[in-house]
């Protein structure tokens, strides 16, 4: 029998970060959704257009390192290509206006742009305090067993996508529809605050009817399924409500499993909805009075034990118990925090933090 033996223990006044963990705030842009789609990422990927290259470059070295023939970079510089029509508008259009400005092939751009239905891990809560403030609060963890750096003792496409960590700020008639904490180039959403109504991450679902399945059916012509990062982009944009929001989220069909993690601007709304690709199972609602002033998710269902070599929900359970209902934006572990820190008035924040892990650090 293993046995995993954690390093880490729990920390509190960690808000905002400093120290060696803290590599910097991240920067915010504008995207104006009155512009036509293939016009609206230009200033940001004129800005982050460098280290957008050195991205791609990067997964392609790692794709020439499993499939040295090159058939794989074959399939995604003549391929994919090809399925940019077959996506939804306007996801399609704002995915060709980013590979014009950044210099990038399109089937690149289209890979970045697909690769969460694939792989990638995070963590995930939703806290009410003993005021009835919600606090939602994520880290983003992007590129885990995408290539060692031994040198640098980190996962190589983490450490190139650091640099495409953006704020946006979603614009129509000059007003904000919603923020999200994104990467440059990508269109979907993973993290995201819709103004006075709700918050909302996700995270990926290992299951063995995962995204390959859905995107395999896509290719091969059954698109009758909504991609996991675009529904959470629609929902943002389209859902006005609580409500609303977890009802999209949990009865549209999708190409992948998925976990989205929904917070209110009300006392007692907060859930987890595990998803498979056609509907949801054991949605997990915060409920204070039975004792569960939070919910909490990484990458497996909540009824189930995790993974024994990345169980991340022991630890971040163990410290959000050790805090008490008293946790507070100043006591969050996370590198993504959203709170409503004033329901009388809903009045929403969010800030978005780069973080390190200094040596000794696991790699994961």
């Amino acid at each position: 029998m293993f046995t995993f033996q954690y390093t880490e223990e729990c920390r509190s006044g960690m808000y905002p970060p400093n120290g060696p963990t803290f590599e910097g705030d991240v920067s915010w842009y504008t995207v104006n959704l009155d512009l036509p789609p293939n016009k609206r990422w230009t200033d940001v990927i004129t800005d982050k257009k460098k280290d957008m290259v050195s991205m791609i470059q990067a997964i392609r070295d790692l794709a020439d390192a499993f499939v040295p023939s090159g058939k794989l970079i074959d399939l995604v510089d003549k391929d994919l290509p090809l399925m940019v029509d077959t996506l939804p508008y306007p996801f399609n259009e704002e995915i060709r206006g980013i590979a014009s400005v950044s210099g990038v092939s399109l089937g690149e751009v289209v890979l970045f742009n697909i690769f969460y239905e694939v792989f990638t891990v995070c963590t995930s809560l939703v806290a009410e305090d003993v005021n009835g403030n919600l606090i939602h609060a994520r880290n983003l963890d992007f590129g885990l067993f995408m290539g060692w750096d031994l040198k640098n003792r980190s996962w190589i496409i983490t450490e190139k996508l650091k640099p495409l960590v953006v704020n946006i700020d979603f614009r129509r008639n000059n007003q904000t529809v919603f923020k999200s904490t994104n990467f440059a180039g990508y269109v979907g959403m993973l993290t995201g605050i819709h103004p006075h109504s709700f918050t909302l991450t996700m995270n990926e679902r290992f299951t063995l009817d995962g995204g390959y399945i859905g995107i395999l059916e896509w290719i091969l012509g059954k698109r009758d399924g909504m991609w996991m990062s675009f529904l959470t982009r629609s929902v943002l944009e389209n859902a006005t409500s609580y409500e609303s929001a977890k009802a999209l989220l949990s009865d549209t069909k999708l190409l992948a499993p998925a976990y989205f993690i929904l917070g209110g601007n009300q006392p007692g709304q907060a859930c987890i909805i595990t998803r498979s690709r056609t509907h949801s199972i054991s949605p997990l609602e915060l409920d204070v009075k039975n004792g569960r002033w939070y919910v909490l998710e990484t990458n497996y269902d909540h009824w189930k034990e995790p993974l024994f070599l990345d169980d991340r929900r022991t630890p971040a359970m163990k410290c959000m118990n050790q805090t008490t209902q008293a946790v507070s934006v100043a006591t969050s572990m996370m590198s993504f925090h959203i709170s409503f820190s004033d329901l009388s008035n809903t009045y929403l924040s969010g800030c978005s933090y780069i973080r390190d892990c200094p040596n000794p650090c696991m790699p994961w």
